[in-house]
């Protein structure tokens, strides 16, 4: 199976093709550029370059979200459009879970984080289980103070992403025994990582209804719904 992943969830944009459990090729760049305008030539040109056409990709992954609001967009309607017009299988990854899958050699669980303002955090905690990276706390928005205080249960843990740094007194006087990540092709996305978590799930039922996972709404929709009530739950995908 051959399978172009995607991640445009935050400021890395990372794009692989990879065949079974074999690296073909992969484009990653970190500095804050526009995905709207970089992701489709990035596609193009590694598909080209890896010797393939288009139509040769059996399955399209995506980091679903959280994450940044414009990013997961983008990324995701780009994935649907390659699923619906190649006619290919279409799965959605978390893009915490696919951070989290970085840290192969960690024992114990593992904190992805990703900033979202205002002290509060996009996380979950994810376990190798016999080798299965397995989700022990659902991927949530939280204060950061709130999640920290969540996890005293445990005895050791392992924080991971480039947003970390920005909590790392709060983490280590609340959490002294807790370790954060120092290696720095952890902190960031991975294609070839994403696409093998994408390898061993379950393609969508229906491509057409996949939707980005936010878990927060914008500002502006809050503050549109105090002052409204729409008609149907799925509002958003209406509109």
């Amino acid at each position: 199976m051959r399978i172009l992943a995607i991640d445009t969830s935050n400021q890395t944009l990372t794009v692989a093709v990879c065949e079974e459990k074999k690296i073909i090729g992969q484009h990653t760049i970190t500095v804050k550029r526009n995905h709207s305008l970089t992701l489709m030539p990035a596609i193009t040109q590694l598909v080209k370059e890896v010797g393939l056409i288009p139509n040769d990709i059996d399955r399209i992954v995506v980091a679903q979200g959280p994450g940044s609001y414009t990013g997961l967009r983008i990324g995701v309607t780009t994935a649907k459009t390659l699923a619906y017009t190649l006619k290919k299988e279409l799965v959605g990854i978390s893009s915490l879970k696919a951070l989290a899958a970085n840290c192969v050699i960690v024992d114990g669980p593992i904190i992805p984080v990703f900033d979202a303002r205002r002290n509060n955090v996009y996380t979950g905690a994810y376990e190798y289980v016999d080798g299965v990276l397995t989700t022990i706390k659902s991927d949530r928005h939280i204060a950061m103070e709130e999640w920290l205080e969540q996890l005293k249960e445990y005895s050791s843990l392992y924080f991971v992403g480039e947003d970390v740094e920005k909590f790392r007194q709060l983490i280590e006087s609340v959490l002294p025994n807790a370790q954060i990540n120092e290696y720095p092709q952890w902190q960031i996305p991975n294609g070839a990582t994403l696409a093998e978590l994408g390898r061993l799930a379950e393609p969508e039922a229906d491509p057409h209804h996949f939707l980005p996972m936010y878990l927060k709404r914008v500002e502006a929709e809050e503050n549109w719904l105090k002052e409204h009530t729409p008609e149907v739950e799925n509002y958003v995908e209406k509109i």
